[in-house]
């Protein structure tokens, strides 16, 4: 991904703004399914996104002197986001659609590792790219299930019940 043609401040907001729109997605599908394992990971993807954004807002102020983050209406940099068109889309599509993301995440963050100056911060988003990539594989994971079994999402709603 080449991002040269952007500016410092531009590349953070867009990278703050995907941190932010992809825990919203993950916290509603968490919020819909049934699935307790699905959910459980889900939910684990939403408190990852939330850390990475809470890392880039310091990392924000630390490059950009002087300055707050104000999010744009919309992305400065064109990202894939997640779509979730509505309840009777079939899980492994939305699925699919967050797998995308996370890629282009991935790559997102190793383009923009390598503008940074600072060696600490360099090896951070390498390391937020491997995670994306972490983010990736639980989701072809559950997408493959997904496909596997047809009521995946219905499949023991009560599972963390009992002993």
């Amino acid at each position: 991904m080449d991002l040269s043609g952007y500016s410092l401040e531009d590349i953070f907001l867009a990278a703050i703004m995907s941190e932010v729109e992809s825990k919203d997605v993950y916290s509603k599908l968490a919020g819909r399914v049934r699935n307790a394992y699905l959910k459980d990971r889900l939910t684990f993807l939403a408190t990852e996104e939330e850390r990475h954004r809470e890392y880039l807002i310091e990392a924000f102020r630390e490059n950009i002197p002087g300055r707050e983050p104000v999010l744009p209406g919309a992305s400065p940099v064109p990202l894939p986001n997640i779509i979730i068109p509505d309840e009777q889309v079939p899980i492994s599509d939305v699925l699919e659609s967050a797998m995308n993301a996370e890629l282009a995440a991935k790559d997102f963050y190793l383009a923009f590792a390598r503008i940074l100056q600072d060696p600490e911060q360099k090896r951070t988003l390498e390391y937020f790219a491997q995670m994306e990539e972490g983010h990736y594989n639980i989701l072809k994971v559950e997408k493959e299930n997904s496909l596997k079994f047809e009521d995946y999402d219905d499949y023991w709603p009560m599972m963390h019940v009992g002993p």
